[in-house]
């Protein structure tokens, strides 16, 4: 037995639906042919034609009202056998939601592109973080530097996650920037920067969490200012465009930071 499975997208979801019906026979020999991408009339009218030469059964998923009325009328002009898996369920859908379907082919696909590239980002983001992999940099669509506690991880995970490719790198007191880094176009790179005494805050409770002495020069007023000042300077040496992190969620700061990239 042949079965054409026929879609607008890769055909993948009637595939396994007609694979696992056919587990419920034993000792039957079929042959699955997909036809994926069929999105005008004559595309469907050539797959009729070959169903109709091999007396095959056409298994279809299209979302095309237009095309899948031209499937049944060619079917029934070549006396194909042709069962519609789509068709119905919007129907149903459509009715009980009141509401018309978009009829748009690939919706489906493209889901999953996007939400394969967000696994895709966030794994990036996991090993390109706080300076790790940094001759990888030019693959990131996004360098976030920044000194310690100016949330570059969470904001660059939280970017990740809405498929940007994202990279962060810490700047240290006294130690050179990467050569990869001061190799990125300049509308790559971005620097978070705060408020000194906010960030004197948060160094000073990760200070106590990690059991580092208070009057470390990582939680003076005088060591943080010096660092920002180093970092602002470096910034404007390179033409990296800043962002203030200072009193702002991460969902405010990615969205001034998608912002700039896009401008």
């Amino acid at each position: 037995m042949h079965i054409f499975i026929v879609s607008d997208g890769t055909g993948m979801t009637a595939e396994q639906m007609v694979r696992a019906a056919l587990l419920q026979f034993e000792d039957v020999e079929t042959e699955i042919i997909r036809h994926p991408d069929v999105t005008t009339a004559e595309q469907v009218s050539r797959v009729v034609e070959e169903a109709a030469e091999q007396q095959a059964l056409i298994v279809h998923t299209l979302v095309s009202g237009e095309l899948r009325l031209l499937m049944l009328n060619e079917a029934r002009r070549y006396h194909v056998d042709a069962m519609d898996l789509m068709g119905p369920m919007l129907d149903r859908l459509a009715l009980g939601l009141d509401k018309p379907p978009k009829q748009q082919p690939g919706l489906y696909a493209k889901l999953n592109a996007e939400r394969n590239r967000r696994i895709e980002a966030v794994e990036f983001a996991l090993r390109h973080d706080d300076g790790q992999r940094v001759a990888e940099l030019d693959q990131a669509e996004i360098v976030l530097v920044g000194v310690s506690r100016t949330m570059k991880t969470p904001v660059s995970i939280y970017l990740a996650y809405h498929g940007w490719f994202v990279a962060n790198v810490p700047l240290v007191q006294g130690i050179a920037p990467p050569a990869t880094l001061l190799a990125l176009p300049s509308e790559k790179v971005l620097g978070l920067l705060m408020a000194p005494e906010r960030l004197v805050d948060l160094r000073r409770t990760r200070a106590r969490a990690a059991g580092l002495p208070v009057g470390a020069q990582y939680v003076t007023i005088e060591g943080v200012m010096e660092e920002l000042r180093a970092a602002r300077i470096l910034c404007a040496e390179h033409g990296w465009r800043t962002v203030s992190v200072t009193a702002k969620s991460v969902e405010e700061i990615a969205s001034e930071i998608i912002a700039l990239v896009r401008r």
